[in-house]
């Protein structure tokens, strides 16, 4: 790994448009479950669609608050990790640096990374389930639930199950992936579409495409770089690469 490594940093120094592209490993590594591992005690009995799609919500929005609820505690008590730090730390440093995400936890933001593209939202922001608008931070008690100013119900501004990603983040997303000489495909399984697709876009424009798992994906073996490991310490060897 230290030859592919040195080799990348000399990639990285010759690149002015860089994709970091990260996915649910990378949040893993700070404690935080996925969604479908943190069903577990009292949520085990619930189905996803129950917890996190539209039909759920207006059958039950009280147990989806609660969900939620439970799973930003999770996220607030869990740190950057140095996979986010590393992220971050190459953004300050390199040119032309675009930072995609899976992920609605806010590490990046924690980790110092400015205005990610968030591809299926955040988990701390609102927004209102009846017009769509903006609801802000969440209130500090859900007793009773927050609301709009319209009347409509507030809800987590997270993707749900049989919603679309945001259409112009997807577009800002899909620009820089094409425009990208390096793209880098971090802690995804590369399952879940429309945004697996970004980094064989990327590959189809010529980007030189580098996925950091640990485990093989489905983007593996169309990868011109395949480094197996955790995030947290492939990213920092890169870093040291560099100076």
């Amino acid at each position: 790994m230290h030859a592919a490594i040195s080799d990348l940093a000399r990639r990285l120094r010759d690149c002015d448009r860089l994709v970091l592209f990260t996915g649910a490993g990378v949040s893993a590594e700070s404690g935080i479950p996925t969604f479908r591992d943190a069903q577990t005690g009292l949520w085990a009995r619930y189905s996803p669609e129950q917890l996190a799609s539209p039909e759920g919500f207006r059958a039950d929005p009280r147990t989806v608050w609660a969900w939620y609820a439970w799973r930003r505690e999770k996220c607030l008590a869990a740190a950057p990790n140095p996979a986010h730090l590393a992220i971050a730390e190459l953004q300050r440093r390199l040119p032309g640096v675009t930072l995609i995400t899976q992920n609605v936890d806010g590490l990046h933001q924690r980790a110092g990374s400015e205005a990610p593209l968030e591809l299926h939202g955040n988990l701390h922001r609102l927004k209102c389930f009846r017009c769509g608008a903006d609801g802000g931070d969440w209130p500090e008690t859900l007793d009773p639930l927050p609301r709009c100013v319209c009347g409509g119900l507030l809800r987590p501004a997270v993707v749900w199950f049989g919603e679309s990603l945001p259409g112009e983040v997807l577009a800002r997303a899909s620009e820089a992936g094409l425009q990208a000489g390096l793209f880098f495909s971090i802690g995804t399984s590369s399952l879940v579409y429309p945004a697996a697709d970004l980094p064989f876009q990327a590959k189809r424009r010529g980007a030189f495409v580098v996925e950091i798992n640990p485990q093989p994906t489905p983007l593996s073996r169309h990868a011109d770089l395949c480094l197996h490991g955790a995030a947290g310490g492939v990213l920092p060897r890169l870093l040291a690469a560099l100076e």
